[in-house]
């Protein structure tokens, strides 16, 4: 199946409207996505890691994907808006929540996508029903988020079971950018899947959004256990290599399958 320039999508109760698909580097499925849903008002922390560390965390059967021999994993605290199944509603207390994940890079089959260590969650819902459905390993923290006087956010995460938390400020500067093909800007953002080990098998959901538009960025971090307790070898987790601050993107996901065919096809 080709990359096509243009493809319809149902949303919400809408009619049928054209979507981009000419930036994306694998088609979407044929069949209808499940969830619609925005992710926005968002701060990129990037970080290199040992990859050696890295390993301990994610499936034998993913392989962590590089950029020029270098292992990366971000730390993005933003805001979850209007999730809500296809062509349903979104109700307030339910559809919205401030969301803080780390996420390592990994391909599958020629598929580069993304692989979470954990999502931080304002939402008890979501950490009940993500982890059922799609194997996702939400926590559930209580959550501060807010915007600030210099184009970007406040931030503060705790989680409930253990003090784990992120706590800092984001700031934008510059001129509103687009990853340059081949860039490490490319690698960290432009990724149309997610991976997760659903009952033993290593399972995929495509993620559909325009290209990301970004900013560059400053942080001003003042605690992060939360990247800390992973191990990665991380030198200072108050300082990260790379930020960038979007004001985020519209998704539609779809359910995850298994990849375990594949390799036969």
């Amino acid at each position: 199946m080709c990359i096509r320039d243009r493809h319809k999508f149902e949303v919400g109760y809408s009619k049928p409207f054209i979507m981009r698909t000419d930036h994306l580097p694998f088609p979407m499925p044929e069949r209808k996505h499940s969830l619609e849903q925005k992710w926005v008002d968002l701060t990129f922390m990037h970080w290199e890691v040992d990859p050696d560390l890295l390993r301990a965390h994610i499936p034998e059967d993913l392989e962590i994907d590089l950029f020029n021999g270098k292992a990366y994993i971000g730390t993005i605290p933003f805001r979850m808006e209007n999730v809500r199944p296809r062509k349903l509603p979104s109700v307030s207390f339910i559809s919205n929540f401030p969301e803080f994940n780390i996420r390592a890079y990994v391909t599958k089959n020629g598929k580069s996508g993304v692989y979470f260590l954990t999502l931080d969650a304002q939402s008890h819902i979501t950490c009940i029903y993500a982890p059922y459905a799609y194997s996702l390993p939400y926590r559930y923290s209580k959550c501060n988020f807010q915007s600030n006087d210099k184009g970007g956010y406040k931030w503060k995460s705790i989680r409930k079971k253990n003090g784990v938390s992120l706590n800092g400020e984001s700031f934008s500067k510059g001129i509103l950018l687009k990853a340059e093909k081949n860039s490490l800007e490319e690698f960290l953002f432009e990724r149309y899947c997610l991976y997760v080990n659903h009952k033993g098998a290593i399972c995929r959901a495509y993620t559909y959004h325009e290209p990301w538009k970004f900013r560059i960025g400053e942080v001003n971090i003042i605690e992060n256990t939360l990247t800390e307790s992973y191990n990665l070898g991380v030198k200072d987790l108050l300082k990260p290599e790379l930020v960038h601050v979007s004001e985020g993107v519209e998704v539609l996901t779809w359910n995850i399958e298994s990849t375990e065919e594949e390799g036969n096809e």
